[in-house]
């Protein structure tokens, strides 16, 4: 090595021609020079969404400007954040890094938001909730309650089947999650029980065992039953029942989602066994009938459940105790749906 080169790296000059790696120590002041919170926020968004699409339209920025916002983020890195594989992007390594590094930075920053929002006696944030598809009928009247109390809070609500909901658990991709049946092998969540979720057989109105008292479940062996896919907790909790009296169901249809099976009740293609939530809308009354059947209803429950290790946002937090009391309003609301059908056996 010549003087003068030794004196070049001494001052900290840099061969052009080889790869400029980073020290440790050099890492953080040059991201915080190079990279910013958006462009953080940004990348979140599109591995938690598999979509620069998605995340624009989630951010309300164009696709043009994300894809900017990740190739200076890329660039202040020195390395991919993502690889295209067909028509999807999936992270790299180092993406994969940065993503869990997002995740806490953001987080720890939402909480800050919102103890500071505490300290002006506001509640701002957002929350992000994950639902099973029937919960899709008891989420929202709990969020709107919510949202009138605390209206400046943001809500994001993701409802889908039981096993993307799982999923989205694994990842933590969301605050809290909505689900029935809590399954043995999920260990590591914590569990909280908070309202009321009976399966009841439903049927067209003109269905000749409308109105029927005290049907033996046996009875339900005749008729062509509509149900959810595999994987579906109302499906195995049905077949579960059925099984311990010796029924064999007679399945017409298997259908994906909770309002293609109460359409096709209507339609007179069979009769189903659905959480009595399904029909908060309408009510007992309506073209959709409950058959008094013996062993029915089956009695379940709600549960919000998080990992177990998560440190709850404010928000999320502020919405779980929100949720819990409100359960004496859901339950209320269930209670005088199964109330109006007894009646209407009576009459």
């Amino acid at each position: 090595m010549t003087d003068s080169e030794s004196g070049s790296e001494r001052k900290g000059g840099k061969d052009p021609s080889l790869p400029q790696i980073m020290l440790k120590s050099e890492l953080p002041g040059h991201l915080i020079r190079h990279a910013t919170l958006r462009q953080l926020q940004v990348f979140e968004a599109i591995v938690r969404l598999g979509s620069f699409t998605q995340a624009a339209e989630e951010l309300f920025l164009t696709q043009p400007t994300v894809s900017i916002q990740i190739k200076k983020l890329s660039d202040a890195l020195g390395l991919p954040l993502f690889e295209q594989i067909g028509r999807k992007v999936f992270p790299t390594e180092v993406g994969l890094e940065l993503y869990d590094t997002c995740r806490d930075i953001l987080g720890s920053l939402a909480n800050l938001e919102m103890k500071l929002a505490d300290l002006h006696g506001l509640k701002r944030g957002r929350l992000r909730l994950a639902v099973i598809t029937t919960a899709q009928y008891l989420a929202p009247s709990i969020l709107g309650q919510f949202a009138r109390k605390y209206p400046d809070i943001e809500l994001a609500l993701e409802v889908s089947n039981y096993d993307r909901v799982l999923a989205r658990l694994a990842n933590n991709d969301d605050d809290l999650y909505i689900i029935g049946h809590v399954p043995d092998h999920l260990a590591d969540v914590t569990v909280y029980p908070f309202a009321p979720n009976p399966l009841v057989v439903m049927a067209h109105r003109d269905h000749p065992l409308v109105g029927q008292r005290n049907i033996p479940v046996q009875r339900l062996a005749r008729e062509y039953f509509l149900m959810r896919e595999p994987g579906s907790g109302i499906r195995e909790a049905t077949l579960n029942l059925f099984e311990r009296h010796g029924i064999q169901p007679r399945i017409r249809m298997e259908l994906g989602s909770n309002e293609a099976i109460k359409q096709a009740v209507i339609g007179g293609l069979g009769i189903a066994v659905l959480s009595l939530h399904t029909l908060s809308a309408e009510g007992t009354r309506g073209p959709i009938a409950l058959l008094d059947v013996a062993e029915f209803p089956i009695n379940r429950q709600w549960h919000i459940v998080h990992p177990r290790r998560k440190v709850l946002s404010l928000v999320a937090q502020t919405f779980l105790e929100f949720a819990i009391q409100d359960e004496a309003r859901v339950r209320a609301h269930i209670d005088q749906m199964l109330e109006d059908f007894q009646h209407s056996l009576k009459g």
